[in-house]
């Protein structure tokens, strides 16, 4: 049997010869039953650690009717207590299906259609 091919920058060339009873021998390994494992089920979902700023973020949003992308994220950020945790909560409002994203003069505009 013979691999060619690259791992990075390096070029591969691996040959791996076997006498016919070493690949006899791989082949009734292929054939070993595998054991069933046991079903896990499992760990009911703990609630995310941002649905509390989820709910709050959307919120925001909803009584304000629509807000531009930067006030938007300012608020978030604000509330959410860091910019990274801002942007989540606004893309998590970008994709979800209570909003609606129009294109403004200068950013983007949050509508909230509920």
């Amino acid at each position: 049997m013979r691999i060619r091919g690259q791992i990075g920058q390096w070029p591969v060339d691996l040959t791996i010869e076997l006498a016919p009873e070493e690949w006899a021998q791989l082949g009734r390994q292929a054939e070993l039953p595998v054991a069933p494992q046991p079903v896990q089920h499992p760990a009911p979902a703990a609630p995310r650690q941002d649905d509390g700023h989820w709910a709050a973020a959307r919120d925001v949003l909803r009584v304000a009717g629509h807000m531009s992308g930067p006030e938007l994220l300012d608020r978030l950020e604000g509330l959410a207590g860091s910019t990274a945790a801002g942007k989540r909560l606004l893309v998590r409002l970008r994709h979800c299906s209570e909003v609606k994203v129009a294109s403004g003069e200068d950013a983007p505009v949050y509508h909230w259609v509920g």
